[in-house]
């Protein structure tokens, strides 16, 4: 079966223009494929979810979103997910088990795993039912201090075992992700290599897909 990876897409942390951010997003989005949108809203202390400021952006754009057939992801918070009716959630280790977030958003609802740079962690998540596990960080980032660095190798390794899919995240950006799309990404996770694109999220996004459509087609060839 011919693979072609897909982004997945991060808002900032913090946005102090819900409006402006929602034009953004939009314009944003016609730059290509995008496979989901993942709501991650903070406190100040970069690590608690800013419950009020989810409701209030994802109340914005959720609707918006998922009409254009891209599924909405709220970080940490399965309840919020629930309550604002997106499409599932992603936990960390640290985060609520796999079996309550699986509770909040049903037999149906997405819920992904951060895996960080461990096999083990990987295979209890998905023996657990998770929809994904995210490996990472690959590179530097400046979202968030990521407690763990991950290699291009543990993807391909990944790929090569496994059937669920996998998500690389930390330090992505269209300059660096060719190598984790050849490596064996199903999905890249961007946050701020959108949104602080030089030319643009939307020129991102294209970029992106660019770099999706080439190996994918090299492989098919």
């Amino acid at each position: 079966m011919q693979h072609r990876a897909r982004l997945y897409l991060i808002t900032p942390p913090a946005i102090d223009d819900i409006q402006a951010f929602e034009s953004q997003l939009l314009h944003a989005l016609d730059g290509g494929d995008v496979a989901c949108l993942q709501i991650r809203m903070k406190e100040q202390d970069g690590v608690t979810v800013d419950a009020d400021a989810t409701r209030r952006l994802s109340e914005r754009i959720t609707e918006k979103v998922q009409d254009r057939d891209i599924a909405v992801l709220i970080n940490d918070r399965a309840d919020l997910a629930a309550e604002l009716a997106a499409d599932g959630v992603h936990i960390g280790q640290s985060d609520m088990s796999y079996q309550e977030a699986r509770k909040w958003v049903g037999p149906n609802g997405i819920v992904g795993v951060t895996c960080h740079d461990s096999r083990h962690l990987a295979m209890v998540a998905g023996e657990q039912g998770a929809d994904y596990v995210a490996f990472g960080a690959f590179f530097p980032t400046e979202t968030k201090k990521a407690p763990t660095e991950a290699t291009p190798e543990l993807l391909t390794w990944w790929q090569e075992m496994m059937e669920l899919p996998c998500v690389a995240i930390g330090g992505i950006t269209p300059d660096n992700a060719e190598a984790l799309v050849r490596a064996g990404a199903d999905f890249l996770a961007l946050s701020s290599g959108v949104w602080n694109f030089a030319d643009g999220p939307k020129a991102a996004i294209e970029r992106l897909n660019m770099i999706f459509d080439t190996v994918s087609n090299e492989a098919a060839s």
